[in-house]
């Protein structure tokens, strides 16, 4: 085999490989393109969630509120009357 056989032969070689590397790039290309798209997508899913969490959290808060509301109320309903009765019967004593 002669020298510019070899070389030729190297050549064809060094196409191959060029074109495999090649579509191994583009393979990795699309990869890092799909990575990216779920990454935004996962984002934006997140972003929801926080929202709506924010939302509830807040939903909740003044649940709280008119719960505290209420018993702050009935204790007092209760409270009232029974020292008015308490100090009506030292007084009356």
């Amino acid at each position: 085999m002669s020298v510019e056989e070899r070389l030729a032969r190297i050549e064809g070689v060094v196409e191959q490989m060029d074109k495999r590397l090649a579509s191994i790039e583009n393979r990795l290309n699309h990869i890092e393109t799909r990575i990216e798209g779920l990454r935004d997508e996962m984002a934006r899913n997140i972003e929801g969630l926080r929202g709506e969490t924010a939302r509830n959290i807040e939903g909740l808060r003044g649940e709280m509120a008119k719960n505290f509301r209420w018993t702050i109320g009935l204790m007092l309903l209760i409270l009232i009357p029974m020292w008015v009765t308490i100090i009506l019967a030292i007084t009356l004593k």
